[in-house]
């Protein structure tokens, strides 16, 4: 990818909500890592990618919501690390710990529930402004490659604990969403 160009599923997300998605998608990655493997890391990515993508433009889908979002930050990582056991000591060797306050938990809340149940990130893809989110076919339509990829990204028992903190929250807009639209 050239300089200034980026991947599908970014571009048309506002580019205010690019270091939330970079975060969450590591926070994800890091919490529940691939197999072992480049290609599996490749899959594991995007699909974190995708599900963190969709979350952030459910949560924040207008420019002032990403405006606000950067004037009151989004929160970090803290309780998250700790509800996983992954907590982050400032003397841990991880030197570049800065992008842990990126981590909207609610984002990445949501973003579990996606990987949790693709039948739930295509219900919330269809809610999205058309293109808003990008291509999510790995996120919606995981075949056996993206479950072998990621299975601890993919298993609803692990994602549990995340997923469950803001799962009510997610399942109100698409509720709220769902009726609004009919």
């Amino acid at each position: 990818m050239g300089q200034g160009e980026h991947a599908p599923e970014e571009a048309a997300v506002s580019a205010e909500l690019t270091p939330v998605i970079a975060a969450g998608t590591r926070w994800l990655l890091t919490a529940f890592p691939p197999a072992p493997g480049a290609f599996s890391r490749a899959l594991a990515e995007a699909q974190a990618r995708q599900a963190v993508t969709l979350a952030a433009a459910l949560r924040y889908p207008t420019p002032l919501d990403a405006q606000l979002l950067h004037l009151l930050g989004p929160g970090g990582s803290a309780r998250l690390d700790w509800l996983t056991g992954a907590e982050h000591s400032p003397d841990s060797p991880d030197t570049d710990a800065g992008w842990r306050t990126w981590v909207d938990e609610t984002v990445v809340s949501w973003a579990a529930c996606l990987l949790a149940t693709p039948a739930l990130a295509t219900d919330a893809h269809q809610l999205v402004d058309r293109g808003q989110a990008g291509e999510l076919t790995r996120l919606t339509h995981p075949g056996d490659h993206e479950h072998d990829a990621a299975p601890l990204l993919r298993h609803p028992d692990l994602l549990e604990p995340v997923a469950a903190l803001h799962r009510a929250l997610l399942l109100d807009l698409l509720d709220n969403e769902n009726a609004a639209v009919k």
